[in-house]
């Protein structure tokens, strides 16, 4: 094997019969574990210049036949002079260059004539830059409204972006050129900002449905009520039918989370019966007075 090969393969994970579906399930699950905003180790960064730089070739169905063929004696193996077998060609330690790639990656695309386009000085080396990923925390209530919003990177680069409204956890924004500087002249990889939507106190988030308990005392889930009940935009005002028992669950159409379409989801209220910790005297006697009055048996069945 040539000194500094480098099996992106293995890099990556995978076999050497993935499909291109696999093998960018596999870089995005890598790149994510060894992000430098998330990964402190200090291995962490170069293992991610790997993963990146593997990608780059098994990505583009030309770039990666080139590879295969090239088996593990590296750019520039060919015929030897006497004819038979192949020669390698040491590339040194196969280390990280100035440009982030390897030196490796750089001989494989200058051997490769350019098929990523001609760089500057004529060597017809040029390279994509590979995509970063970084995480952008939302609130509920910043996910469902979208907008503006500045965010600063751990290197120091500072963005305004634009969220759209309704956008979901795990939802990828992309930042068109604004990765790692291409090489040889070739365009910036993108910016991917994961979005991580923080849970919120009140509300579960169901695809656009929201779910919350709703308290209601005894005597409104027995005779009904009109009661508020807390949205995400502020407050809303909702029925609770007589003889609404723990867990019943009150629709408020169009009070979920938006969605691309303009259609809103629904906020599902699940009714949570309270009674009070510390009773009055007079609250006792009335518990009292119902209990000696009342027929009804709660475990008797419906």
């Amino acid at each position: 094997m040539a000194v500094g090969y480098r099996d992106y393969y293995e890099a990556l994970g995978v076999p050497r019969d993935a499909s291109t579906d696999d093998i960018r399930r596999a870089y995005r699950k890598l790149a994510r574990e060894n992000h430098p905003d998330v990964n402190k180790d200090p291995a962490a960064e170069d293992r991610f210049k790997e993963i990146s730089e593997a990608y780059e070739v098994l990505r583009d169905s030309e770039s990666r036949a080139k590879y295969d063929r090239m088996g593990s004696a590296g750019p520039g193996a060919g015929p030897s002079p006497a004819g038979g077998g192949f020669r390698d060609v040491d590339f040194g330690d196969g280390g990280f260059g100035d440009s982030g790639f390897s030196d490796f990656f750089e001989s494989f695309f200058r051997e490769r004539g350019g098929g990523r386009g001609a760089g500057p000085g004529g060597n017809g080396f040029s390279a994509r830059g590979g995509d970063e990923e970084a995480t952008l925390e939302l609130t509920l209530e910043e996910a469902a409204a979208g907008g503006s919003r500045r965010i600063s990177l751990a290197d120091g680069r500072d963005y305004s972006v634009r969220i759209p409204s309704g956008v979901r956890d795990g939802q990828l924004i992309r930042l068109s050129g604004q990765g790692r500087t291409g090489a040889g002249g070739g365009p910036a990889g993108d910016l991917l900002l994961r979005v991580r939507v923080r849970p919120h106190p009140n509300f579960r988030v169901e695809d656009r449905d929201l779910y919350t308990d709703l308290q209601v005392s005894p005597w409104e889930a027995a005779l009904g009520a009109t009661v508020d009940v807390a949205t995400l935009s502020g407050k809303s005002r909702v029925k609770v039918p007589p003889g609404s028992s723990c867990g019943r669950r009150l629709r408020l159409r169009g009070e979920g989370m938006p969605g691309p379409d303009g259609q809103q989801g629904d906020l599902y209220a699940s009714v949570q019966i309270k009674v009070p910790r510390e009773p009055s005297r007079e609250e006792r006697e009335l518990f009292e007075r119902l209990s000696s009055e009342s027929s009804f048996d709660p475990r008797a069945g419906s």
